[in-house]
């Protein structure tokens, strides 16, 4: 059984975590569940959606040598703890090896690979990255041709490990030893001749690694400009992944999860790689572009019927595209799916429960606290748009701070303050340490990390998130930071000021839309200041999608933007163009609730027809008939 309610944390906890002796990094954590489920199923692969029902499998033992292997192979490079792999790669079982190999040799860094070469060097030269493993030019040119230019900018960067396909294609495929023996200043390697060299019984040349070893950079909030990159550790990892099993409840052989979340993401990471194997279950990685791959979305409930899942996790956009397909199952198998990268519709999460039976469990998270930090109970009560109760052994509050940013005192019951986070989850700070101001709260004499969201907890305990006082456009699940657009369209010389915010979809959860300010005497159109931003800014996603022009921008008595002022004229507008899009007519009203933080009010002739077309929507929206 599950964690049910706060008493059941609370009965739980009174056992010392000290006692629980949890292994001290991630290596060790694999490696017991290897030998206690040796014969087990532990990875399944599949390259296609339509090919789904071919797989490459490993059992637990097998895995356990696999992450051996590349271990040995990282070591053999001379790599230790105080260097850093980063990881550009696709979803694939060498991803996973890697990570988890890496862990154990050095540190490991998972970047995007969708984001500009550019970018992808800054963070590497920021983290003195010492190898990259990447796909070989020839498993995918187009990724190549823009590291290839780039990697004279890493000054750090001593080798190149390129992976192949050739695991998963004929022996007619040309592999990796055709291409770059070496290319400039850098020592070049085929990952899987490397690996293929090493022992998978014995660790050869293995550090001591201590829960507060580096196990992981993680980039966050936001990945342009100077990098935000967060340091994890070892005991982190493994205390976050071993208490969501404590919450969820494990069963005797371990539950089989779905992963179609990208890999250079926490939570694909974390809860459908290692949670699931410190439970003794089974991760099904579906195709090297996880929920991205064309045709795995129509192919879904084939997928987890022929495979037997039982959980998946996915962003708010996920379980909508669902929804729309042809065949929508009822699979006895699907115990539930989890939701916390993105605030999730209520709407959307009681069509999608009705249609298939399948329930949703929202929680709440960040890289700083490793992944997870509360969940919705799987056999407790689930509360429709809270973000549940905290893990056992971490605790999480809402806190009054000052107009210093320092804590002041614990919000009452249902009084909205900063979320507040400590236990053996949190990271270690920011590598680069202008980034660690703010981050931390002083309270009774302990460092709690600063999330930077508003929310409040009830009197059972459940947590509500009321807004963000970080600024982080979340679209679908994947973070921007707007300085990156304000800086872009800054630059125009007729620009006087500029707020980037997000702007409510039924689709991605939220778009980048710009309100800005003209110099005086200035004229410019929002089309030329699109092309403007689009020039200039290399994250694809970030762009805006719209760029309105203001005679003023909302400043506070002081001259500081003012952008909750904006946030409600946005919702406002998005609400009014809905409407007049169907021939409706309505009036709405937002306000900044001090309970439940940003609510959008209808009425008129037409609100009751309103309700359906804004299902798919994450706001809070009262109905006046």
């Amino acid at each position: 059984m599950s964690l049910a309610d706060q008493a059941a944390i609370n009965d739980f906890e009174a056992q010392p975590l000290s006692a629980r002796n949890l292994p001290n990094s991630t290596y060790d954590a694999i490696c017991g569940t290897a030998d206690r489920w040796a014969e087990q199923s532990a990875l399944r692969f599949f390259l296609t959606p339509d090919g789904f029902q071919q797989s490459w499998d490993w059992s637990y033992r097998e895995l356990g040598a696999e992450i051996t292997q590349y271990a040995n192979a990282f070591s053999a490079l001379g790599l230790n703890s105080t260097d850093v792999v980063a990881l550009i790669l696709p979803n694939l079982p060498e991803t996973h090896f890697c990570i988890w190999g890496g862990e154990a040799s050095a540190v490991v860094m998972p970047l995007n690979p969708m984001l500009e070469a550019g970018q992808l060097a800054e963070l590497m030269r920021a983290a003195e990255v010492t190898a990259l493993v990447t796909m070989a030019p020839q498993a995918d040119a187009q990724l190549w041709a823009g590291l290839a230019a780039h990697l004279n900018d890493v000054p750090s960067l001593e080798h190149l490990l390129l992976v192949d396909y050739r695991r998963y294609y004929s022996p007619d495929v040309p592999s990796s030893e055709h291409v770059l023996l070496k290319y400039n200043r850098l020592q070049v390697h085929v990952l899987a001749d490397l690996v293929a060299r090493q022992p998978t019984d014995v660790r050869v040349g293995r550090q001591q690694i201590d829960s507060d070893s580096a196990s992981s950079y993680f980039c966050t909030g936001g990945t342009t400009g100077l990098p935000k990159i967060a340091v994890r550790t070892h005991g982190a990892e493994v205390f976050d992944a071993w208490a969501l099993s404590a919450a969820l409840g494990v069963p005797g052989n371990g539950r089989t999860y779905f992963c179609g979340l990208p890999l250079f993401h926490v939570n694909a990471q974390l809860v459908t790689g290692l949670h699931v194997w410190m439970s003794g279950g089974e991760v099904i990685l579906g195709t090297p572009a996880g929920y991205r791959s064309e045709g795995l979305i129509p192919r879904f409930w084939d997928i987890v019927e022929h495979y037997g899942v039982n959980v998946f996790s996915g962003v708010p956009t996920i379980y909508a595209s669902l929804l729309q397909q042809p065949r929508i199952a009822q699979i006895d198998t699907l115990e539930f799916a989890v939701c916390g990268a993105a605030p999730m519709p209520a709407e959307l999460i009681r069509n999608f429960e009705a249609a298939t039976g399948v329930r949703i469990l929202e929680g709440y998270g960040l890289t700083e606290a490793t992944c997870v930090s509360s969940m919705n109970p799987l056999d407790g009560e689930r509360r429709t748009g809270s973000i549940g109760l905290r893990l056992p052994y971490q605790n999480m509050r809402a806190v009054v701070v000052n107009t210093d940013g320092d804590y002041e005192r614990d919000a009452a019951v249902d009084e909205v303050g900063v979320i507040a986070v400590h236990g053996p989850n949190l990271f270690d700070g920011y590598l680069d340490d202008q980034h660690n101001a703010g981050a931390w709260l002083l309270i009774g004499g302990d460092r709690w990390l600063n999330t930077g969201d508003l929310g409040r907890q009830d009197a059972d305990g459940y947590f509500w998130l009321t807004g963000r006082r970080k600024e982080l456009i979340i679209r679908g699940g994947h973070n921007i930071d707007p300085k990156q657009i304000e800086e872009a369209l800054a630059e125009h010389p007729a620009v006087s000021m500029v707020a980037a915010i997000g702007s409510p979809d039924a689709y991605a959860g939220e778009v980048p839309v710009a309100y800005v300010q003209l110099a005086d005497g200035a004229r410019v159109s929002s089309e030329v200041l699109l092309s403007f931003a689009a020039e200039r800014i290399p994250e694809r996603a970030a762009v805006p999608k719209h760029i309105y022009v203001l005679e003023r921008l909302p400043t506070t008595a002081v001259g500081k933007l003012f952008k909750p002022a904006l946030v409600q004229m946005e919702v406002a507008r998005v609400l009014n163009e809905q409407a007049e899009r169907n021939g409706l007519v309505i009036d709405a009203s937002v306000v900044q609730d001090p309970k439940r933080g940003l609510v959008a009010t209808l009425s008129g002739p037409d609100v009751a027809r309103m309700r359906p077309l804004l299902s798919g929507y994450a706001l809070q929206v009262d109905y006046v008939t």
